[in-house]
């Protein structure tokens, strides 16, 4: 898995130039993963203002304004890749735009269990 974080600090210091340029180059990444079968799925999430934090102590459910307490940075969309090494998994990582902008990067994750895969491994 390919994880985007996000920080709204980092992003509104780039121009609009910047800005558009690293959201067109996701058009073309993804055009790169479908083309060599190595995508299996992509999302974005919605803006982190809309995002709450649920848990439940003592059997009561509390929801708070999200995503973490404190944060700078948080979750902002994931490609699911299929790739034949961990070489090629940085190797796509690094041509996310997002990999571009000073401050960002992107986190890369074997996953280990998916309910619609059975050849994955299992913990």
């Amino acid at each position: 898995m390919l994880i985007m974080h996000s920080n709204p600090l980092i992003w509104d210091a780039l121009t609009d130039a910047e800005r558009n340029e690293v959201m067109s180059g996701h058009g073309a990444f993804m055009d790169t993963i479908r083309e060599s079968g190595e995508m299996l799925g992509t999302a974005a999430l919605a803006d982190v203002s809309e995002s709450v934090v649920v848990s439940v102590r003592n059997g009561a459910r509390t929801v708070t304004d999200g995503p973490y307490l404190e944060a700078k940075e948080y979750l902002g969309g994931y490609y699911l890749v299929e790739c034949e090494s961990r070489e090629r998994a940085l190797e796509l990582a690094g041509m996310i735009p997002d990999a571009k902008v000073e401050g960002l990067g992107i986190e890369v994750r074997r996953v280990v269990f998916a309910s619609d895969r059975g050849d994955l491994d299992t913990p």
